[in-house]
């Protein structure tokens, strides 16, 4: 991608994550419980990486290792972001959630990004230690959510409240989710490889 179209889409996301809290606030609601859906992280982080991809372009600078490390896990992790909200919460209320900040975050950025990848593939997360590396940022999540939630009584997905059909149920959800970012972690690294061979 070239670096103008990043830098636009990730300033608007941060932008559009910026007023979304705003609203929230002003409606009384939580900043903390904003900060705790993965939805808002990944786009957070996302954006951050587009942002220094197109300042390293225009500086005439290679991307480092971690630069491709990172651009590689946000690639994993929007595209969990968009499939796990078309699956299980596309249907949910969002709330004060504005319907085009919903569709920026849900649907734009996580095609963008993969866009971004498939015309530049990266050289990341090729090694068996990425794949630690890319989980530990989900499953302390996981972890986090549970024990707050356990703390505060409020969850930021239904799926993972334990209130509604008990722990079981979560467990799947987790399971099935940790499933879907081994298979786009496997994706990117094997697009790492297939473009180290050519």
């Amino acid at each position: 991608m070239h670096p103008l179209p990043g830098l636009l889409f990730g300033v608007v996301t941060l932008a559009a994550i910026g007023r979304q809290l705003t609203i929230h606030v002003g409606a009384g609601y939580s900043v903390v419980n904003f900060l705790s859906y993965f939805t808002n992280l990944a786009n957070l982080f996302a954006a951050s990486v587009l942002i220094r991809g197109a300042a390293l372009s225009w500086a005439g600078r290679q991307p480092s290792p971690r630069d491709e490390r990172l651009r590689g896990m946000a690639v994993v992790y929007m595209t969990v972001v968009g499939v796990v909200f078309a699956i299980l919460l596309r249907n949910v209320d969002l709330g004060a959630l504005r319907p085009w900040i919903n569709v920026l975050l849900h649907y734009v950025m996580p095609v963008v990004v993969v866009a971004d990848w498939l015309l530049r593939p990266g050289t990341a997360l090729a090694r068996a230690r990425d794949w630690l590396v890319v989980l530990a940022g989900p499953l302390a999540y996981v972890v986090y959510v549970l024990g707050r939630g356990a703390i505060v009584g409020w969850y930021p997905y239904p799926f993972l409240d334990p209130r509604l059909d008990g722990y079981g149920s979560v467990a799947g959800h987790v399971v099935a989710i940790v499933a879907l970012f081994l298979l786009a972690q496997w994706a990117v690294g094997a697009s790492t490889r297939l473009r180290r061979r050519t």
